[in-house]
């Protein structure tokens, strides 16, 4: 095993996009002495995982393994599992800047020395990066992803995501759409630029396709006035009049928009709208209060402020849209009242991957596990506090 992760490295680099999964396969075989290998892939939910070599393994099969890949995938930690046989199976995390893909599985004849796994774990990180590529190039990985067939307003959301997690020497962020497989305008969108992180949370007007598209505008003019230079402020006043001239008043766009410094912990923001942001520190959750400016698009030539606040190493922000704290099944009290609250609070021990998920959770609890009636979006990001230069943009 004297380079094994080169070895792999250069049959990713040689294979066809649709084709890593086979690849690796081979390559990891040879270069590690393992029996089997299975590339197992995140749905839309992120609430399970899925083959990709194997994508017809029987139920019995799947769920035997189901467990120790979900340990790996939420702790982002190699998981390894011996059986009565003597035979391993290792579980690693396939992660890039860490946006959380999936996991790799490999079989080995016995319980591996240190040196394996560390190989196995480079190994593992040069597939993910190489399935993030493949992503532009081939539906195979994304068809793995899905449960059930997206609308046509959700497959336009996914596309236009970021991502749904990164990491940063400073800061973990993470965010989830809901209901994943028919969200409509509902949309995050963020930006990583030395020590500025640029994040904005959209609660998107009306449904299906209509509402996809406008927010796919909103995105877009905003991103447009950002990677020409522009402040948070003319990002909205970009948005802003790109969505009036186009709908003369009749359609706009609830948008929070905000820019933190990440060494500093000083956070920018223009509140045109609903979406709200709240502060976890310790165990309390507050509401970080904004001056409301008009959403986008509803007037010509609307001009915004930016307000500004900060934060302190350890505290967890969560932006969330109407969807979420507004939410009033069969005339209950709405979901933010005092629910979201307290399933914030619950999150505190886990990492922000993982607490948007548990938001969610809670919030189709709370619907009694029916369909949502609106959009939701969850945003979680933690603020580490300033690390030394030489670490930015580690992980």
């Amino acid at each position: 095993m004297p380079d094994a992760p080169g070895q792999v490295s250069r049959a990713l680099r040689a294979a066809p996009p649709d084709q890593l999964a086979e690849a690796a396969d081979r390559a990891i075989r040879l270069a590690l002495d393992v029996s089997r290998t299975e590339v197992f892939i995140a749905d839309y939910r992120s609430s399970g995982l899925w083959p990709v070599l194997d994508p017809d393994l029987p139920d019995g099969g799947f769920l035997a393994c189901r467990g120790m890949a979900q340990r790996c995938f939420s702790s982002q930690q190699p998981v390894l599992d011996t059986g009565q046989d003597g035979r391993c199976r290792a579980y690693l995390p396939l992660s890039v800047w860490g946006e959380r893909l999936g996991v790799l599985m490999v079989e080995l004849p016995a319980a591996p020395d240190p040196g394996i796994v560390e190989a196995a774990l480079d190994v593992a990180g040069d597939l993910a990066v190489a399935l993030r590529a493949a992503d532009r190039e081939t539906d195979r990985y994304r068809c793995a992803r899905r449960r059930e067939r997206l609308s046509m307003a959700a497959e336009m959301q996914w596309d236009l995501l970021p991502g749904r997690s990164v990491t940063h020497g400073d800061f973990v962020l993470a965010g989830q759409l809901e209901p994943a497989y028919t969200v409509s305008g509902d949309h995050f969108d963020w930006s990583v630029d030395g020590n500025r992180l640029t994040l904005t949370v959209l609660n998107g007007a009306g449904s299906g396709l209509a509402a996809s598209l406008l927010t796919a505008v909103t995105v877009n003019a905003m991103r447009n006035a950002r990677r020409s230079g522009g402040s948070l402020v003319e990002q909205a006043e970009l948005a802003s009049d790109t969505i009036f001239y186009e709908h003369r008043g009749s359609r706009h766009v609830a948008t929070l928009l905000l820019e933190m410094d990440t060494r500093r912990g000083l956070v920018k923001a223009v509140d045109a709208g609903s979406p709200h942001v709240l502060r976890l520190r310790g165990g309390t959750v507050a509401p970080i209060a904004l001056e409301q400016q008009l959403p986008l698009g509803m007037f010509a030539e609307t001009r915004y402020d930016a307000q500004e606040f900060t934060v302190e190493p350890g505290d967890r922000l969560f932006v969330v849209s109407d969807g979420v704290y507004a939410a009033e099944p069969d005339g209950r009290e709405p979901y933010g009242e005092r629910t979201m609250a307290r399933s914030m609070r619950s999150t505190r021990l886990q990492p922000a991957t993982e607490a948007v998920g548990t938001v969610m959770r809670e919030l189709h609890a709370y619907h009694a596990d029916a369909d949502l009636r609106d959009d939701a979006v969850v945003v979680c990001l933690d603020w580490r506090g300033s690390s030394p230069p030489d670490s930015a943009g580690g992980q």
